[in-house]
Protein backbone atom coordinates (compact mmCIF):
# COMPACT_ATOMS: atom_id res chain seq x y z
CA UNK A 1 0.00 0.00 0.00
CA UNK A 2 3.06 2.50 0.47
CA UNK A 3 3.73 2.66 -3.28
CA UNK A 4 -0.05 4.24 -3.96
CA UNK A 5 0.42 7.66 -2.73
CA UNK A 6 3.99 7.51 -4.87
CA UNK A 7 2.05 6.88 -8.12
CA UNK A 8 -0.24 10.10 -8.07
CA UNK A 9 3.42 12.65 -7.95
CA UNK A 10 4.05 14.41 -10.87
CA UNK A 11 7.74 13.98 -11.79
CA UNK A 12 10.39 17.13 -10.93
CA UNK A 13 12.18 17.91 -12.91
CA UNK A 14 10.78 15.93 -16.43
CA UNK A 15 12.90 15.27 -19.42
CA UNK A 16 11.79 17.41 -21.90
CA UNK A 17 12.56 14.89 -25.00
CA UNK A 18 10.11 12.95 -22.97
CA UNK A 19 7.11 15.86 -23.31
CA UNK A 20 7.85 16.37 -26.65
CA UNK A 21 7.53 12.81 -27.52
CA UNK A 22 4.11 12.59 -25.75
CA UNK A 23 3.37 15.79 -27.76
CA UNK A 24 3.91 14.48 -31.12
CA UNK A 25 1.56 11.09 -30.46
CA UNK A 26 -0.88 13.87 -28.84
CA UNK A 27 -0.41 15.81 -32.58
CA UNK A 28 -1.20 12.36 -34.17
CA UNK A 29 -4.32 11.40 -32.27
CA UNK A 30 -5.63 14.78 -32.09
CA UNK A 31 -4.84 14.66 -35.94
CA UNK A 32 -7.06 11.35 -36.24
CA UNK A 33 -9.91 12.72 -34.41
CA UNK A 34 -10.00 15.70 -36.15
CA UNK A 35 -10.02 13.68 -39.63
CA UNK A 36 -12.06 10.89 -39.12
CA UNK A 37 -14.77 12.23 -36.46
CA UNK A 38 -14.29 9.63 -34.13
CA UNK A 39 -15.13 10.57 -30.38
CA UNK A 40 -13.43 7.53 -29.03
CA UNK A 41 -10.33 9.39 -30.09
CA UNK A 42 -11.23 12.28 -27.81
CA UNK A 43 -11.88 10.15 -25.04
CA UNK A 44 -8.61 8.38 -25.30
CA UNK A 45 -6.70 12.12 -25.74
CA UNK A 46 -9.02 13.03 -22.30
CA UNK A 47 -7.72 9.75 -20.22
CA UNK A 48 -4.10 10.45 -21.21
CA UNK A 49 -3.98 13.85 -19.95
CA UNK A 50 -6.08 12.91 -16.83
CA UNK A 51 -3.33 10.27 -16.19
CA UNK A 52 -0.60 12.96 -17.07
CA UNK A 53 -1.77 15.48 -15.19
CA UNK A 54 -2.52 13.07 -11.90
CA UNK A 55 0.67 11.22 -12.67
CA UNK A 56 3.34 12.00 -15.08
CA UNK A 57 3.65 9.01 -17.30
CA UNK A 58 3.04 6.44 -14.25
CA UNK A 59 -0.43 5.70 -15.73
CA UNK A 60 -0.22 7.16 -19.20
CA UNK A 61 -0.18 4.63 -22.07
CA UNK A 62 1.35 7.38 -24.21
CA UNK A 63 3.55 8.63 -21.42
CA UNK A 64 5.36 5.13 -21.08
CA UNK A 65 5.87 5.01 -24.84
CA UNK A 66 7.73 7.94 -24.68
CA UNK A 67 9.74 7.25 -22.13
CA UNK A 68 10.13 3.79 -22.29
CA UNK A 69 10.80 3.55 -26.02
CA UNK A 70 11.46 7.12 -27.63
CA UNK A 71 13.50 8.91 -25.01
CA UNK A 72 16.16 5.98 -25.17
CA UNK A 73 15.89 5.73 -28.96
CA UNK A 74 16.58 9.27 -29.01
CA UNK A 75 19.11 9.20 -26.65
CA UNK A 76 18.66 13.06 -25.04
CA UNK A 77 18.01 13.87 -21.63
CA UNK A 78 17.46 17.75 -20.79
CA UNK A 79 16.10 17.89 -17.80
CA UNK A 80 13.35 21.36 -17.32
CA UNK A 81 11.01 22.42 -14.35
CA UNK A 82 8.17 19.89 -13.75
CA UNK A 83 5.02 21.97 -12.71
CA UNK A 84 5.15 23.85 -15.92
CA UNK A 85 4.81 20.92 -17.79
CA UNK A 86 1.97 19.79 -15.41
CA UNK A 87 0.43 22.60 -16.34
CA UNK A 88 0.60 22.33 -19.74
CA UNK A 89 -1.20 19.00 -19.62
CA UNK A 90 -3.55 20.31 -17.30
CA UNK A 91 -4.40 22.79 -20.30
CA UNK A 92 -4.40 19.86 -22.88
CA UNK A 93 -7.07 17.87 -20.73
CA UNK A 94 -9.65 21.46 -21.03
CA UNK A 95 -9.32 20.99 -24.30
CA UNK A 96 -9.92 17.44 -24.69
CA UNK A 97 -13.10 17.95 -22.39
CA UNK A 98 -14.20 21.04 -24.33
CA UNK A 99 -14.07 19.06 -27.37
CA UNK A 100 -15.59 15.87 -26.05
CA UNK A 101 -18.43 18.15 -24.65
CA UNK A 102 -18.90 19.65 -27.85
CA UNK A 103 -18.89 16.54 -30.12
CA UNK A 104 -21.86 15.13 -28.03
CA UNK A 105 -23.62 18.78 -26.98
CA UNK A 106 -23.32 20.70 -30.35
CA UNK A 107 -25.39 19.81 -34.07
CA UNK A 108 -22.46 20.96 -36.27
CA UNK A 109 -18.52 19.65 -36.04
CA UNK A 110 -16.95 22.76 -36.30
CA UNK A 111 -16.84 23.52 -32.98
CA UNK A 112 -15.03 20.71 -31.90
CA UNK A 113 -12.85 20.57 -34.75
CA UNK A 114 -11.49 23.65 -34.06
CA UNK A 115 -10.65 22.71 -30.60
CA UNK A 116 -9.09 20.18 -31.73
CA UNK A 117 -7.22 22.30 -34.27
CA UNK A 118 -5.71 24.37 -31.58
CA UNK A 119 -4.97 21.69 -29.76
CA UNK A 120 -2.92 19.82 -32.52
CA UNK A 121 -1.50 23.09 -33.15
CA UNK A 122 0.02 23.30 -29.47
CA UNK A 123 1.41 19.68 -29.70
CA UNK A 124 2.87 20.65 -32.94
CA UNK A 125 4.97 23.33 -31.13
CA UNK A 126 5.53 21.83 -28.66
CA UNK A 127 7.02 18.41 -30.42
CA UNK A 128 8.80 19.75 -33.31
CA UNK A 129 9.91 23.44 -32.68
CA UNK A 130 10.29 22.70 -28.84
CA UNK A 131 7.84 25.33 -27.63
CA UNK A 132 5.46 25.10 -24.76
CA UNK A 133 2.64 27.03 -24.62
CA UNK A 134 1.22 25.85 -21.77
CA UNK A 135 4.35 27.13 -19.77
CA UNK A 136 4.79 30.03 -21.34
CA UNK A 137 1.27 31.01 -19.93
CA UNK A 138 2.98 28.94 -16.98
CA UNK A 139 6.15 31.76 -16.61
CA UNK A 140 3.20 34.87 -16.94
CA UNK A 141 1.41 33.06 -14.22
CA UNK A 142 4.66 33.37 -12.08
CA UNK A 143 5.20 36.85 -12.48
CA UNK A 144 1.50 37.72 -12.16
CA UNK A 145 1.51 36.25 -8.54
CA UNK A 146 -1.16 33.38 -9.66
CA UNK A 147 1.07 30.28 -8.66
CA UNK A 148 2.06 29.48 -5.08
CA UNK A 149 5.15 30.73 -4.13
CA UNK A 150 6.08 27.18 -3.20
CA UNK A 151 5.69 26.12 -6.97
CA UNK A 152 7.55 29.47 -7.82
CA UNK A 153 10.71 28.64 -5.31
CA UNK A 154 10.53 24.52 -6.99
CA UNK A 155 10.74 26.11 -10.84
CA UNK A 156 13.13 28.79 -10.24
CA UNK A 157 15.20 26.65 -7.91
CA UNK A 158 16.11 24.22 -10.81
CA UNK A 159 15.94 26.24 -13.40
CA UNK A 160 19.00 28.17 -10.97
CA UNK A 161 20.39 24.94 -11.14
CA UNK A 162 20.70 24.29 -15.02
Amino acid sequence: MEKLPQIFIFPHPVNEWAARCVAGMVMALTLSALFTGQWIIIAVLLYGFCARVATGPTLSPIGQIAIRLLVPLIGKNRPVAGPPKRFAQFVGLLFALTALILFFAVDSALPYRVVLAVLASFAFLESILGFCAGCFVFGYMMKWKLVPESVCETCINFEAKS
